[in-house]
């Protein structure tokens, strides 16, 4: 029996071609695409405006699948965690992160990471599979269906939760390109932002692919020190990674901005020196630094950088003219914060079997 074709996993270009192959006309796609994203009918009998024909051929050649919703939990400062099943004994978390003048979406790109970053509770879980376009792109509808009722509403999508995007191009791409087109989200460039540890090659790539932000998990001005905090940073060290940089800054027509963040780790990467170090790195780069109060878990022997601390590192960037801000730790209490993102991963890598052991 041949596979129905989920068609979240069609950006517009893709659905276009999804119907001509059916033999139906191009308005097709704006009238599915209005049904799905706008509408939020997932149901082709319910879409009246198709042909009766036309609804009976995708009910038998595609469907609109979402996965489920394992829990969803409040924090008391307002933030949102769901937990979402895919399958094999998987579990990702996204979460929703509301402000006064704007409500931010923290997506997974990943079941898991591959990346081991030794300060994160996902890299500690290790790493499964790829998200699909769709599986994806079914996070924000979910997000939007719960938060409909509520009044709320998502300005800002960002790919900081679990995995690593820039090691799942494809389906990041075509999820960034359903998330800023107009017929489906249409969010600006600026609110759609995705971060990377520093995936180099898949950087340069994504400057000509998409034209939407761009976040670097940086944490440590130097090699030697970003090697464990980072380990990616032997593959592809800081110079490697600051070229990309450059590239993206230059790609396009339209001005652009790096946003680096970086995690305050009590005596490991938060001292003067370091501040120093990194004000020197970004000197003359248009970006701006976010630093990040680290988010402590089980299995982590990490502690966060006293409030002086991360105050005085503060100002060491701003006299060298960096534009610097520190990020307030939200949903802290149902381990939503930063860094915390886990979920239930059957690890593939068998990482967590050997930090276990």
């Amino acid at each position: 029996m041949t596979q129905k074709q989920n068609l979240l996993n069609l950006n517009q270009a893709d659905l276009s071609e999804f119907f001509a192959k059916l033999g139906e006309k191009p308005f097709r796609t704006k009238q599915l695409m209005k049904w799905i994203y706008k509408d939020h009918v997932f149901d082709f009998d319910q879409m009246l405006n198709l042909s009766k024909k036309l609804r009976e051929t995708l009910s038998e050649v595609a469907c609109i699948d979402f996965p489920e919703v394992v829990s969803k939990n409040h924090a008391l400062d307002g933030v949102v965690k769901w937990v979402i099943e895919m399958g094999s004994d998987n579990h990702i978390e996204m979460v929703y992160i509301p402000e006064k003048d704007r409500g931010t979406l923290c997506i997974s790109s990943q079941v898991g990471c591959a990346l081991a970053c030794t300060f994160c509770s996902t890299g500690y879980q290790g790493f499964n599979r790829n998200l699909s376009t769709a599986e994806i792109m079914a996070q924000v509808l979910i997000a939007n269906l719960h938060l409909k009722s509520s009044g709320k509403r998502i300005s800002n999508v960002v790919f900081m939760g679990m995995g690593e995007p820039m090691l799942n191009e494809e389906a990041v791409y075509s999820a960034c390109d359903l998330l800023l087109d107009d017929l489906a989200f249409g969010l600006s460039r600026r609110k759609v932002t995705i971060s990377s540890s520093g995936v180099v090659p898949a950087l340069l790539r994504m400057s000509e692919r998409v034209p939407v932000s761009l976040a670097i998990s940086l944490h440590a001005p130097t090699d030697e020190l970003r090697d464990v905090l980072v380990p990616i940073n032997k593959k592809y060290p800081i110079k490697e990674l600051m070229k990309a940089c450059d590239v993206y800054l230059n790609a396009g027509k339209q001005e652009r901005h790096i946003l680096f963040e970086y995690v305050m780790l009590k005596d490991i990467n938060d001292s003067n020196e370091h501040a120093q170090q990194l004000a020197k790195l970004l000197k003359g780069v248009s970006a701006k630094v976010n630093l990040i109060p680290f988010n402590s878990f089980p299995q982590s022997d990490y502690q966060v950088s006293s409030a002086r601390t991360i105050e005085k590192f503060q100002n060491v960037l701003f006299s060298q003219g960096i534009r610097t801000m520190t990020r307030r730790t939200r949903g802290e209490d149902v381990d939503a914060a930063c860094g915390q993102l886990a979920g239930k991963i059957k690890d593939k890598t068998k990482r967590s079997d050997a930090r276990r052991n």
